[in-house]
């Protein structure tokens, strides 16, 4: 027999009146963090200073805090009133060594590294959450992580939150569900964006050295030119791309450095390739990996040269369970209104550790437009851009989805969209 929940219980719709206005009350001080943590970028796995500054934000709010051994996590735990569900909301925390030229006033004060991907936005928005459940913790039904990452951009700190146990409970049921954000300016501020499936791409470094013979470049004939061997590889790479994978199950594989050489007049011993490439499945993954191994070694010995090739594993693909994905879009539609949530027409080429925790526990990553109001978004630069401003007033929608989310997590969905 089924037994309606009670009234305001957290997966009746009813429990989102008034959220999305507290997280617009709750902006000012969401700004304040996001600006605190923006002027005091840290990078990697190591962010000692950020660790602190989260765990005083969520200071006095009831929560089960944690911290990392390996790395400067940050876990907190947040009880319902009522059994129910356990979902992981999860932010991001380091930034990109890089030079800041935004002009912000609340610009890096640190030379090499700048929150040019939006981390500090995520972060802010995360602890804008935990404070907005932690005011309505008598609706929630189940327990909520709020998972605070370093070493998004590199070294995967979502694997090795993982392995110290940000999925596990304390009555061994795990997490049953997880959802996180990305900021974009390519969207107007304050929509959302997702799809079922296949979200961001795996990302995978190649790297390829060309060995030939070096000698003078007067007589190019005595030597073994490794530099044109190296550029005929590159563009047959191109070719092996448009020719051997689906242009369904897409791939990309880009060369982002070449170097060789030492002087003008002297043919080098040596070329060096250096690239990414991206996929969507495990056998456009594998196809491409085959691909590059077998175009460089057959190109480079056509020529009477050798090619080492040695591709480097990197992030899998972000992929959204269906069920899941269903479920925050209709939460966000009742939440913002159905004209601000919108269906993601492809992937992103990108790639996001959050696969690490979507390959353990169904759930769904969604982009946050957040495009300034004075900027188009087809120019306006986006993440990875050191001159990237994003419109702060998305954070509060931000930081009401995450909320929403876990109060209706165990509110049953329709179709995905």
């Amino acid at each position: 027999m089924h037994v309606a929940p009670p009234a305001g219980d957290g997966t009746t719709p009813e429990a989102l009146d008034g959220l999305l206005a507290e997280a617009r009350a709750a902006l000012p001080g969401i700004v304040a963090l996001r600006r605190s943590i923006h002027r005091h970028p840290e990078t990697g796995a190591h962010l000692p200073r950020t660790q602190q500054t989260v765990l005083a934000a969520l200071d006095g709010l009831g929560l089960d805090l944690a911290t990392g051994s390996r790395l400067s996590s940050v876990i907190a735990r947040l009880e319902g009133a009522r059994p129910g569900p356990t979902v992981l909301l999860r932010a991001d925390m380091d930034a990109l060594p890089m030079d800041e030229e935004t002009g912000l006033g609340f610009s890096s004060s640190v030379p090499g590294a700048m929150h040019a991907c939006g981390h500090d936005t995520h972060t802010a928005m995360l602890v804008g959450a935990a404070r907005l459940l932690s005011a309505r913790r008598s609706q929630l039904a189940g327990r909520v992580v709020f998972m605070f990452q370093p070493a998004e951009e590199s070294g995967g700190g979502a694997r090795h939150m993982i392995d110290e146990g940000v999925l596990d409970t304390p009555d061994g049921s795990g997490v049953t569900a997880a959802f996180a954000l990305h900021v974009t300016t390519r969207f107007a501020a304050g929509t959302l964006h997702l799809r079922p499936g296949p979200t961001f791409a795996a990302s995978d470094g190649l790297h390829v050295t060309v060995r030939g013979r070096g000698g003078h470049a007067s007589a190019p004939h005595r030597a073994l030119d490794p530099v044109p061997v190296a550029c005929e590889i590159v563009q047959a790479l191109q070719t092996m791309v448009t020719r051997t994978v689906d242009v369904f199950d897409p791939a990309v594989v880009t060369v982002a450095s070449i170097h060789a050489g030492t002087t003008t007049n002297v043919i080098p011993e040596t070329a060096e390739i250096h690239g990414t490439f991206r996929t969507l499945t495990p056998a456009a993954r594998q196809l491409v990996r085959d691909g590059i191994t077998r175009v460089a070694q057959h190109v480079a010995a056509a020529h009477g040269a050798h090619a080492d090739v040695t591709l480097t594993e990197g992030y899998p693909p972000v992929v959204n369970d269906p069920a899941r994905t269903a479920a925050l879009h209709d939460t966000a539609a009742l939440l913002l209104g159905p004209d601000r949530v919108r269906r993601l027409p492809e992937p992103f080429m990108g790639a996001e550790d959050f696969s690490y925790v979507l390959q353990k526990v169904p759930g769904a990553m969604a982009f946050l437009g957040a495009c300034p109001p004075d900027s188009p978004p087809e120019q306006a630069p986006d993440c990875h851009s050191n001159r990237v401003v994003f419109d702060e007033a998305a954070m509060a929608t931000g930081a009401a989805v995450h909320a929403a989310a876990a109060l209706r997590a165990g509110f049953p969905s329709g179709p995905a969209t």
